[in-house]
């Protein structure tokens, strides 16, 4: 058995792959030794084994685990590496009782033909038992411990989940939660590779919204290929990263304050805001790069939202919005407006203000919330989020509020569309229905989704734990090649 030295603060990249699971070690009679391999800057994992199987009285494979207890979540990427030896192999994630090779167990299992289930043994030295999933060879593989219910989710990268559900009450104490591989013939090794592996604390069931925050994972992800990247925790909640134009650096909030977060060195550094130290996560960058917009509660007045201006490099703010509450969202591209969501009528429309004669004008009247509002590049469109038809969807209208029109009409709730720089895509977040529909709510599952700017069919490019928080705000790279956002954990309650 290979061991893993933890470090008891993970704080960039290098250090989150390394750490990630306690140890890797065969189970079963393995007649050829498996091994764990990981490259720690694209934080990406390859498993190899051997073994006859998982199914019967006893297993054989490879292992590579993490000791766990209470609620938690398991998510990856995976693929088998090479055409493989017999079509009945097998990886994917599995929750254990221990490591012995007839110990009870849960496992959402991938098969090299293609089979994809949630299988369980529910006691010792017991057969196997399993539930089939819809999907075949999914490329996404999530599995939940929530109490005694054993939720498996997969998908082929781009789709929505697929869910299959066990309840079971004798593995709800102290296991053994990992990635597997085996191979289906102990004469033989297989491999597998896996990225965007997540080991997930989620929030207590009785946290209190707004007051009780769990830890954070600053991420990176390619657009393209789905490639993500953890380059910064914090045990505290960090929120909406923009990213600079130049490239070389974020800008995320943290309990009230403003911090710059360099990509190539991976050094925090506060963002001095003067008099303003209750900043919410609406904070946008001009497009030239040289002022900050910033969201500040004012004590003074009942602390509502107000919207000021600042250099970018720090400075005393400039009040913009007389009203509140007020929550930026949008810098034009000439730097002559901001536009932002606010309540003036007992209704929270869109408005934009001049930011040298602050003239606020109201651009959206429909009922319901409108929110999120940001400007296309070439500064001819702002696009928003609106709940005028029954569910958060997502909009788009003139700079001057005029042809107003619905992008999206799914079941999900859409927020926070943000366009690339490029002028080519949106991304945008996606929460499930059962969401309310004006409500974007810390710590639930949600999906990052990826759409032409003129509409069309959305495609889900980020499977994440998060929610308010994880991309407010404009948060493409200059290239237009990879956006940030944030994910939770509740780093403390990690073993």
């Amino acid at each position: 058995m290979s061991v893993i030295t933890l470090s008891t603060a993970i704080v960039n990249a290098q250090d989150y792959s390394k750490n990630l699971f306690d140890g890797h070690s065969d189970v079963g009679a393995c007649n050829l030794k498996g091994d764990l391999t990981i490259d720690p800057l694209n934080q990406e994992f390859v498993l190899s084994g051997s073994g006859n199987n998982i199914w019967f009285s006893e297993d054989q494979f490879h292992f590579a685990w993490k000791k766990m207890n209470g609620d938690f979540i398991l998510q990856a990427h995976v693929n088998f590496i090479g055409e493989g030896h017999n079509a009945h192999r097998k990886i994917g994630w599995m929750i254990r009782q221990s490591l012995d090779p007839g110990s009870a167990h849960i496992s959402g299992t991938v098969h090299g033909d293609g089979l994809t289930s949630l299988q369980y043994r529910l006691s010792a030295g017991a057969d196997m038992s399993e539930r089939k999933s819809a999907i075949v060879s999914p490329d996404v593989i999530q599995l939940e411990r929530k109490g005694n219910k054993f939720i498996f989710s997969c998908s082929a990268w781009g789709n929505p989940y697929d869910t299959v559900m066990i309840t079971d009450n004798s593995l709800t104490g102290d296991v053994y939660a990992g990635l597997f591989i085996c191979s289906h013939d102990n004469n033989v090794v297989e491999k597998a590779g896996f990225f965007n592996v997540r080991i997930i604390r989620p929030a207590k069931d009785d946290f209190v919204p707004y007051k009780d925050f769990i830890g954070s994972n600053l991420e990176v992800m390619d657009v393209e290929t789905g490639l993500r990247k953890v380059i910064y925790q914090s045990p505290v909640s960090i929120q909406a990263p923009n990213w600079s134009v130049d490239g070389k650096y974020l800008i995320y909030n943290s309990e009230g304050l403003l911090y710059k977060f360099d990509l190539e060195k991976g050094g925090t550094a506060a963002i001095s805001t003067g008099f303003a130290t209750n900043n919410n996560n609406d904070h946008v960058l001009s497009f030239d790069g040289k002022m900050l917009g910033i969201s500040n509660h004012v004590a003074e007045e009942e602390n509502s939202s107000i919207i000021f201006t600042l250099p970018v490099e720090g400075g005393i703010p400039k009040r913009i919005t007389a009203l509140g509450p007020s929550y930026l969202h949008g810098w034009s591209p000439d730097g002559k407006y901001l536009t932002y969501t606010a309540d003036r009528n007992n209704n929270f429309d869109i408005y934009r203000i001049s930011v040298r004669k602050k003239k606020e004008i109201r651009l959206t009247d429909a009922p319901g919330l409108d929110d999120g509002p940001e400007y296309s590049p070439d500064g001819k469109y702002i696009y928003f989020n609106s709940a005028r038809t029954g569910t958060m969807q997502i909009w788009r209208m003139k700079a001057d509020g005029s042809q107003q029109e619905q992008l999206t009409f799914g079941k999900f709730n859409d927020w926070f569309p943000h366009v690339s720089p490029d002028g080519k895509w949106i991304v945008f977040l996606s929460f499930p229905p059962e969401i309310k529909t004006d409500d974007h709510p810390f710590y639930k599952h949600v999906y990052i989704r990826l759409m032409p700017v003129e509409g069309g069919t959305p495609k889900v490019i980020a499977y994440l734990y998060g929610g308010q928080g994880s991309i407010n705000v404009p948060s493409w790279s200059p290239d237009s090649k990879q956006i940030a956002f944030v994910s939770n954990s509740d780093l403390e309650l990690l073993p």
